[in-house]
């Protein structure tokens, strides 16, 4: 793996100015790292940042939201300030999306293969003839059966599992270096799931993809993440690999998250849940945003003083929560 990242953002600020002139912060100071042909997880409950970054990533953030500042480079390019030539040229050829809901990512009035069709056309210099054989062949490659009468269909006509391969193989179709995919098997049963999650997979295998893959889903995480970065309110508390979060999660969100999937049932035989709610954006606390939902027994006054900043921790991770990198180095030098 190369050590120059494909895709490299650092200290990404988005929000948009309130009516009455205040300034709000949806995503903050959030530096991530994609290498070229890993997997990495965006993990977080609703409105953490997840789909708002990688927006921002493609350039498809809508008014009034803006990028505040940092940067996003992709192959070192910066990205933040591009034109939009320049963003229309690398969406679809060097950065692939595979939306949330394919229903909305698909146009209902033009049939399946012709939307697909129209990503080649714009980003390949194909014939007529070559792009429709080019559709076929990647329909059949992401599982449709009788691809060639199936792309005459109109999206309504497909089940919700065959639009979202739909999405995939148009997100594919121009081979990107960097495909992202915004929970791809949302509202899918888990047999749906698995097998899209298959298609993702080869069809990544295929043209050497990175992928970031965003998802509240730690069980999809544990089977195809690299590498995780675990986001809350707008800011990244953890980042490491799959096995250094699932065997030895440090912030005690990430912690929180892992007992709530785990199920661990409490008196009265009630799973888990972590106490309150993700606090709105417009009304974060001036600290950690998580303080109050907090129940790390080393939690202090700190906390809720100033926001921590993400800290090198152990072999190549990231924490933000200063008590618990305290109680981290304490217990290491009770070791030694």
């Amino acid at each position: 793996m190369s050590d120059a990242p494909v895709l490299e953002v650092t200290d990404l600020t988005v929000g948009y100015i309130a009516e009455d002139g205040t300034r709000v912060v949806l995503v903050d100071a959030v530096s991530l790292r994609l290498d070229a042909g890993e997997v990495l997880c965006l993990v977080g409950e609703s409105g953490s940042g997840k789909s708002v970054t990688m927006l921002a990533v493609l350039g498809l953030l809508t008014p009034p939201l803006t990028v505040f500042s940092g940067s996003i480079r992709f192959r070192g390019r910066e990205l933040v300030g591009a034109d939009d030539e320049t963003l229309r040229r690398l969406r679809g050829a060097e950065l692939g999306m595979v939306f949330q809901d394919p229903m909305t990512s698909l146009n209902p009035v033009r049939r399946v293969g012709v939307q697909i069709e129209r990503a080649l056309a714009i980003h390949q210099r194909l014939d007529a003839r070559t792009r429709k054989r080019r559709v076929v062949e990647l329909l059949a490659d992401v599982g449709i059966p009788q691809a060639a009468r199936r792309s005459r269909a109109y999206p309504h006509e497909w089940s919700g599992g065959m639009r979202q391969r739909a999405v995939i193989a148009m997100a594919m179709a121009n081979d990107p270096a960097v495909l992202i995919a915004d929970e791809p098997t949302t509202a899918l049963d888990v047999t749906i799931q698995a097998q899209l999650m298959a298609v993702l997979a080869a069809a990544r295998a295929r043209s050497g993809a990175a992928m970031v893959l965003i998802t509240h889903d730690l069980g999809l995480v544990a089977q195809h993440a690299d590498r995780v970065a675990i986001m809350y309110a707008g800011r990244v508390v953890e980042t490491g690999t799959v096995w250094q979060i699932f065997d030895d999660a440090a912030h005690p969100y990430t912690r929180g998250l892992q007992r709530s999937l785990l199920g661990q049932a409490q008196a009265g035989g009630r799973a888990y849940a972590i106490p309150g709610s993700p606090p709105a954006a417009a009304a974060r606390p001036a600290g950690c945003a998580f303080a109050p939902r907090c129940e790390f027994e080393g939690k202090d006054s700190a906390c809720e003083a100033a926001a921590p900043v993400p800290l090198a921790f152990g072999d190549g991770r990231t924490l933000a929560c200063p008590p618990v990198l305290a109680s981290a180095l304490i217990s290491q030098d009770a070791r030694l």
